[in-house]
């Protein structure tokens, strides 16, 4: 119903990896992604929930060869260390061993395959990263160890909460944390013309032409969402739900304040 009261194309929430907003802040991102591209090996990427962590990597992946890359996605974290791995050999193809010892044999042995014959690389991406198993970051930087080389031949993002970073930096993560090479926080958009930035962006992305907010309207949205955009999103939905049956085309900064007060 909204959508078509205000001449949207799509819904808000509705979006392509083509169409992720960027206004420059994700180039450290872009930078050290291809750094574990060109150099394998383990990534930390870390920020709150609805920020963008998981649709800025699905961008980036997305735009990879894929006859160069496989790329494993892994978004269930709820399981034991053995799971992961096992999760893993199936995505390679591979009918997954009982015991640890030959499921990393099995496992090393496809992705030295693929490297060394087909030239491709293994780019694992580990979602809600903080719910994993501590005796899996454990003993994941032993599994990255090939026995014939040094080099790594899989690169690992791990996804999660800024939380995950203060884990990582306790005692007995340190084997793990020693073989981080890449760390990434996404921050909040507080800034006020990146917000309006971003707000604007969110409305021309669904196909609305015409201005619907008053700069003090913004400054609610973003004073209330804290700069997140999942957040930001939920709020503009639900002031354009609100704004229908009062038959408004535009979202005055009452119609916004009734929005963030529903949603708390």
């Amino acid at each position: 119903m909204y959508r078509q009261h205000f001449g949207l194309s799509k819904d808000i929430f509705t979006s392509s990896t083509d169409e992720l907003w960027d206004d420059g802040h994700l180039t450290i991102l872009q930078e050290r992604f291809q750094w574990l591209l060109d150099s394998p090996g383990i990534g930390l990427l870390t920020g709150e929930s609805g920020i963008g962590k998981t649709a800025a990597l699905r961008q980036l992946t997305s735009k990879l060869n894929p006859h160069r890359y496989q790329v494993i996605y892994t978004a269930d974290t709820d399981l034991s260390r053995l799971d992961f791995y096992r999760q893993i050999a199936l995505e390679l193809g591979l009918e997954p061993a009982y015991h640890r010892a030959q499921l990393w044999r099995d496992i090393k042995h496809k992705i030295t395959l693929m490297a060394e014959q087909n030239r491709v690389l293994i780019i694992w991406v580990i979602d809600e990263a903080q719910n994993l198993p501590k005796l899996f970051f454990q003993d994941f930087a032993s599994f990255l160890n090939f026995s014939f080389d040094s080099k790594s031949l899989i690169t690992a993002w791990f996804v999660g909460h800024p939380a995950l970073a203060s884990t990582l930096s306790r005692a007995p993560y340190a084997h793990f944390s020693s073989r981080v090479q890449v760390r990434v926080s996404l921050e909040p958009i507080n800034d006020r013309k990146r917000c309006a930035d971003l707000i604007q962006n969110l409305i021309q992305s669904a196909g609305c032409t015409q201005t619907l907010l008053s700069e003090s309207g913004v400054e609610l949205m973003r004073l209330a969402s804290k700069g997140n955009p999942r957040k930001i999103k939920h709020i503009l939905v639900t002031a354009m739900r609100l704004a229908v049956p009062k038959g408004l085309n535009h979202l005055p900064d009452d119609i916004i304040q009734e929005a963030i007060e529903a949603l708390q």
